[in-house]
């Protein structure tokens, strides 16, 4: 818990980072940044897909929509918080000369991400019923 609250400080802060180790060479820093962004793009990915559940697909029925849109919506914040995250625990490790931080994030998007288009491919063959 206490590496969490020092790693939230850091997302808030990250000219402290210069205070850890040794600047890394820049290509590294600006891998990890490229690697930030991919994060990102998937959450904004994740989040307009929760929307587009919602908005574009009315003839679903009202509990099965919204919770697919939930979470879709639930782990594009939750890939985006961990962009940040990440970023920082990569850029850290680099300059302390330590290995990179492994992560099972990476399996619970996917598995988020699969269970989500699972539900779609059964309504899609099984066919939409009304909610209204």
């Amino acid at each position: 818990m206490i590496a969490f609250v020092r790693d939230l400080r850091l997302w808030f802060s990250p000219s402290r980072l210069r205070d850890e180790g040794e600047t890394p060479d820049y290509r590294f820093s600006l891998a990890n940044e490229r690697t930030f962004l991919a994060w990102i793009r998937t959450a904004l990915a994740l989040v307009g897909g929760g929307f587009a559940v919602d908005q574009f697909l009315p003839d679903l029925r009202w509990g099965v929509r919204v919770g697919m849109a939930l979470s879709l919506l639930a782990v594009g914040a939750a890939c985006a918080l961990r962009a940040v995250n990440h970023w920082v625990r990569c850029e850290r490790a680099m300059r302390r000369g330590e290995d990179l931080p492994l992560s099972r994030f990476p399996v619970v998007l996917s598995l988020g991400v699969g269970l989500v288009a699972a539900a779609m491919v059964v309504l899609v063959l099984l066919g939409w019923t009304s909610g209204r």
